[in-house]
């Protein structure tokens, strides 16, 4: 055989054979259709850990932890410990990607942070201008102009029906559209979400508006330490004020949550333990999902963006397994990463989270990601110290009920959550 012969031949065989070599014992059971899925075309931020900034699945287990489940369909997801902020589990969680009304929760976080300015008994008389700039084939929750509704009617429209009539109004009255969307992208700054780019306070689609399943769950992790949020949130139905006529009672009418795992639909059964968050859609962004969930005194959230699957329902499907996964792989994996702690919040070193390095620096959409993480704790943790210890393996039904919500961020705190009006 000729000398130059061999040498190719040797060298494809060292080619073949370094593909068996490298390759991943679980790569031959990947779902072929994850090749045929949109990736990231830009570098991804590395805030909570360089892991998260990878490409594609992302995940660390253990002897005896389940392997994930099959037929993910969902462009960015995540799993993580709500406790003490430890990922699980990860798919292209910080991919920039449009969030729909999930971007919600960071305009309820954002206002709910001063209570004060906007108490819950206050009544508001709404305006046709406070209803004009609302995008079309918005989902609404029906307010009239002329009416009077109360901070808690608005709210329960915000978290149960998605309104952005209700986001609207709510912005008006906190000072207008303008500086809401400001606060709103200060206050996610504040949490180091730097994937996020506010455009619009309702997350209705609009150009260069993105966030990332690792900052919505920031978001709800954040907004689970306030009383009113978690109250909401988890309210499956509610009365709403309606239409009022001269002379009569004023007329009301029933309004039930949009979050299937906690109200449940054809080929969707609630799921046990499901305390909120958010869900969204837009013909954008797709279908959009952030869920707390507890089950034996663990408490996990999951974030789903964007499934390609054709299922009905699959957000909440897929959200709904790999919550299953997190729980039966709690303690036997091994975390790929953390929820990072607000800037402020101390992580008791008697100063805030401090700066450090872990952000894309590479400008997307015009926008600079910065350079923010967290210093972590002794044991690893982000330091928070956070529980959001949802009592007694919750079951939402269609009929209001009660719930008990504990929360250690930053001192522990029993609410209880009454039938609502």
């Amino acid at each position: 055989m000729p000398a130059l012969k061999k040498i190719a031949l040797t060298i494809t065989s060292a080619a073949l054979l370094s593909v068996f070599v490298v390759s991943p014992a679980s790569a031959a059971d990947k779902d072929k259709t994850d090749d045929k899925q949109p990736k990231p075309t830009q570098p991804m931020s590395q805030v909570g850990g360089e892991q998260l900034g990878r490409v594609g699945t992302q995940v660390q287990l253990g002897p005896g932890a389940p392997v994930l489940p099959k037929r993910l369909t969902g462009r960015s997801w995540i799993v993580a410990d709500a406790e003490n902020g430890q990922v699980l589990a990860a798919h292209n969680s910080h991919w920039r990607l449009p969030p729909a009304s999930t971007l919600k929760m960071l305009f309820a976080d954002t206002l709910l942070t001063q209570p004060e300015l906007l108490p819950r008994t206050k009544e508001h008389q709404v305006t046709a201008l406070e209803l004009a700039d609302i995008g079309e084939g918005s989902s609404l929750v029906g307010l009239k102009e002329d009416h009077t509704y109360s901070v808690h009617d608005l709210w329960l429209g915000v978290f149960l029906r998605s309104g952005n009539d209700s986001v609207h109004v709510l912005s008006s009255m906190y000072g207008g559209v303008p500086k809401t969307v400001d606060a709103m992208q200060k206050h996610a700054e504040e949490l180091q979400a730097l994937d996020t780019t506010v455009v619009s306070p309702d997350g209705y689609d609009a150009p260069k508006q993105v966030s990332s399943a690792y900052d919505l769950t920031l978001f709800a992790r954040s907004g689970l330490q306030k009383p009113d949020f978690r109250e909401y949130s988890a309210t499956a139905t509610a009365s709403f004020p309606g239409e009022k006529k001269k002379g009569k009672k004023r007329e009301t009418f029933e309004i039930q949550n949009t979050n299937r795992l906690m109200t449940g639909d054809i080929g969707v059964a609630p799921y046990k333990g499901i305390a909120g968050v958010k869900n969204g859609y837009t013909t954008h962004a797709g279908n959009t999902f952030t869920g707390v969930a507890e089950r034996d005194g663990k408490v996990l959230l999951v974030t789903v963006m964007n499934p390609s699957s054709d299922e009905s329902h699959a957000v909440y499907k897929e959200a709904a397994s790999l919550l299953d996964w997190g729980f039966a792989a709690s303690g036997k994996v091994t975390p790929i990463g953390e929820l990072v702690p607000p800037k402020s919040v101390d992580t008791g070193a008697g100063k805030g989270a401090q700066p450090a390095s872990g952000a894309n620096t590479t400008e997307q959409e015009g926008k600079d990601a910065g350079a923010v993480a967290a210093a972590a704790s002794e044991d690893g943790s982000s330091g928070v110290g956070i529980a959001l210890a949802i009592v007694g393996g919750l079951l939402v039904v269609l009929s209001a009920a009660v719930f008990l919500v504990n929360r250690r961020w930053p001192l522990p705190d029993l609410v209880r959550r009454l039938p609502r009006r």
